[in-house]
């Protein structure tokens, strides 16, 4: 048995929790930091990114695929296009700005949301506490908590769903978080269900030289939903997170500049205008949102493809 502490007492949880909390709320904030690699699996194989933080939100490049780096020319035509970008959000206009980083904060909205809803929805009972990847933690037991209602869409999945999860003893951050679907769930507003077979797993880590910040750094995913509860969709992915490091876009100025708006006026340029750079999330500790989300958008645009699972987990939920 690892032993972290006088920790026995039920009300000891709420205060594990508290505190764990607190971290990713740190981590949550400290995204916009850092830079970092992502390597995306699925079924087709794999491709393997540099995303940077570029004048306010992250730009995704393509370095690799299946495990091998770019050739020469598609090297230099991916650089050609990172170049265009960063003289495209250098000289965009204020309105189109504010309207991108606008767009990337409400995601991050939805995330921080999410995170309070996880701690809602669920009871957590201590498990015990054990050893993972080298660290001491706590193991909590989640089930559904009796009589939550959802305040929105994203957390309507929250109702049927079960899960893990591990916080390390010293620094109350989550080790890793396993959770599962348990009976079919439908979404209010959209013929779509997420159905049992639905789960992910989540593996966090420290930053390099800083131990109170965590990120993302392995994310693996399962769904099995249905579009108009007939339509089976299944799919499947795994997430790398690597090489984080501080950026040095001397551009973070544009940001803080386009959040100290007045929120009516940001609202007002956000809703007309259009991103037409690459730009994914940064890696959030509550990845389970796309399953749903690709699934509606799936089922709206009657898309000649199936959505990814990464598109799909994206409507359930906020990677921080």
């Amino acid at each position: 048995m690892i032993y972290c502490g006088n920790l026995s007492a039920q009300g000891s949880v709420a205060s594990i929790l508290q505190r764990s909390v607190e971290a990713n709320n740190r981590d949550w904030t400290a995204v916009s930091q850092f830079d970092n690699s992502e390597r995306d699996r699925n079924k087709d194989g794999d491709n393997t990114y540099a995303v940077t933080m570029l004048y306010g939100s992250p730009y995704q490049r393509l370095i690799a695929v299946n495990g091998q780096a770019l050739s020469p020319d598609k090297g230099k035509e991916e650089q050609r296009k990172f170049e265009r970008a960063v003289e495209e959000r250098k000289h965009e206009s204020q309105d189109k700005r504010a309207a991108r980083i606008v767009k990337y904060e409400a995601e991050r909205k939805r995330d921080r949301t999410m995170l309070d809803q996880m701690t809602a929805a669920f009871d957590f009972h201590m498990v015990g506490e054990e050893q993972v990847d080298g660290r001491r933690v706590y193991e909590l037991k989640a089930t559904p908590r009796k009589g939550y209602r959802p305040p929105n869409r994203d957390s309507q999945v929250l109702t049927g769903m079960e899960g893990t999860l591990w916080i390390d003893c010293n620094t109350y951050q989550w080790v890793k978080v396993e959770a599962h679907v348990t009976h079919p769930v439908r979404i209010v507003g959209f013929l779509a269900q997420v159905e049992p077979g639905t789960r992910f797993e989540l593996e966090k880590k420290p930053v390099p030289g800083n131990e109170n910040i965590w990120m993302a750094a392995h994310f693996t995913m399962r769904s099995r939903a249905r579009v108009m509860w007939l339509i089976p969709h299944h799919g499947e992915e795994d997430v790398m997170f690597f090489n984080y490091h501080k950026h040095a876009d001397v551009t973070e100025s544009a940001r803080s500049q386009v959040l100290s708006r007045k929120p009516g006026r940001m609202r007002e340029r956000h809703s007309g205008a259009r991103n037409v750079s690459r730009a994914k999330k940064s890696p959030s500790l509550l990845v389970l949102q796309r399953p749903v989300r690709d699934t509606i958008l799936w089922q709206r645009t009657r898309l000649p493809r199936k959505p990814s699972f990464s598109d799909l987990i994206s409507a359930f939920l906020p990677l921080g």
